[in-house]
């Protein structure tokens, strides 16, 4: 019986509806990021052009993350993640034409991964909003759940296709699929009716100015996504970055198409115990899984074979979760509905800000200091950042309302 009610918030059809778009959208965008990294090491077997490739997408994003979020508050949110998904769908289409018939460089990747960062910037702000706007507060816990369950099942999918696709027939094949996701989900998002929410009249930059205040006037925000901003920069340049040139050199590019199943495996086991787990302090819990990250450096050191980092990426899975459900559901219980793309937008601009540097500069760090040391203060760097933020006293102590 506890089951039925923990699958109850399926009742509404805007949920499923929402929950199958953003199911297509991962299964193609877990593909793309294998796809991308190995059709860049086919042009250029250079881990400083892989990170080249993936900053042109990252530095965009960033930039255009707080006018995202502030077009999310201002229009309806599931008319935005239309418009961006079927830009994202035509980029990776472009890409996907250009690997496949041998013209693609460095350069027309960076600057199509540019486009589909933009596009992003939109999609973020405008789907932390969704799932707030069509159930209640009180079923929030359940359906950032069920939606983390299905993103995880996505990724699963899209791990062992991706080793497949990218194994066997190459990583244009990918790109293709991918594009073909992102025109599926924006179909799909067109259906979705959201309550019409009333905004003021007000210029853009009085709405930044609004949603900074909301940012700043709670502390457990402004430290997480202070801490993030540390813990991406150094997750981008020791996995994102330097992972699949690790695998490209030692356990092979199927090898991590199976890494990256078991990171989903691990995303869906997490999501049937957040379904149970419904953790009272939200923030804490998360954090603490961030600390199941460092295994999957380590072995990356010390362990770079396939059995290894597949443990290890399955624990990554596990704690990624746990944060990923907890966080959203923080944001979503404290945060103001009407402002909550805003607040989310300055999240993920500090988050995500410091990235690019660690894409840009891990290859050159490599070069110098070896692959194994860049790791391996990679993995003690994040557990003194993590628990130094777990004793702030209102990261600690934030409690789930059950409203």
């Amino acid at each position: 019986m506890g089951f039925r009610q923990d699958l109850a918030v399926l009742r509404h059809r805007d949920v499923r509806v929402f929950i199958s778009a953003r199911f297509i959208s991962i299964l193609g965008s877990t593909i793309a990021p294998v796809a991308l990294v190995f059709a860049v090491l086919d042009v250029s077997d250079s881990a400083s052009a892989v990170g080249i490739v993936l900053a042109a997408r990252s530095i965009p994003n960033i930039i255009f993350l707080l006018v995202g979020g502030v077009i999310s508050d201002r229009l309806p949110r599931h008319l935005v993640l239309v418009v961006a998904n079927t830009v994202s769908g035509l980029t990776q289409g472009l890409a996907a034409a250009l690997v496949l018939s041998g013209h693609a460089t460095i350069w027309q990747l960076a600057a199509i991964e540019a486009v589909n960062g933009i596009a992003a910037a939109f999609v973020m702000p405008a789907m932390t909003g969704i799932l707030p706007s069509i159930v209640d507060r009180s079923e929030l816990p359940q359906a950032n759940a069920i939606a983390g369950f299905a993103r995880s099942s996505a990724m699963i999918g899209g791990g062992a296709v991706a080793g497949v696709i990218v194994g066997l027939t190459g990583p244009g094949v990918g790109l293709a699929v991918d594009g073909a996701t992102f025109l599926i989900a924006a179909v799909l998002l067109s259906r979705l009716t959201i309550p019409r929410i009333e905004r003021a009249a007000t210029s853009m930059l009085t709405d930044l100015r609004d949603g900074w205040s909301e940012f700043v006037s709670r502390q457990w925000i402004w430290v997480i996504v202070l801490a993030f901003g540390l813990l991406n920069l150094i997750f981008t340049a020791c996995y994102q970055t330097l992972g699949p040139v690790i695998a490209d050199r030692t356990f092979g590019r199927t090898g991590w198409g199976v890494v990256s199943a078991c990171f989903g495996a691990g995303l869906v086991a997490s999501g049937i115990i957040m379904l149970r787990l419904k953790p009272r302090r939200p923030l804490r819990t998360g954090m603490l899984g961030m600390l199941l990250t460092v295994p999957v450096m380590l072995c990356l050191a010390l362990l770079p074979y396939t059995w290894a980092m597949a443990i290890a990426a399955f624990l990554l899975g596990v704690g990624f979760d746990i944060f990923g459900i907890s966080w959203e559901t923080a944001l979503g219980q404290h945060v103001p509905i009407e402002k909550l793309s805003r607040v989310s937008s300055y999240d993920m601009l500090g988050s995500f800000i410091a990235g690019p540097a660690g894409q840009l500069t891990v290859g050159y760090v490599a070069a110098v200091v070896s692959v194994k040391a860049v790791e391996l203060y990679g993995a003690a760097l994040f557990v003194l950042i993590t628990v130094l933020t777990l004793i702030v006293p209102s990261v600690w102590n934030l409690r789930r309302l059950d409203i």
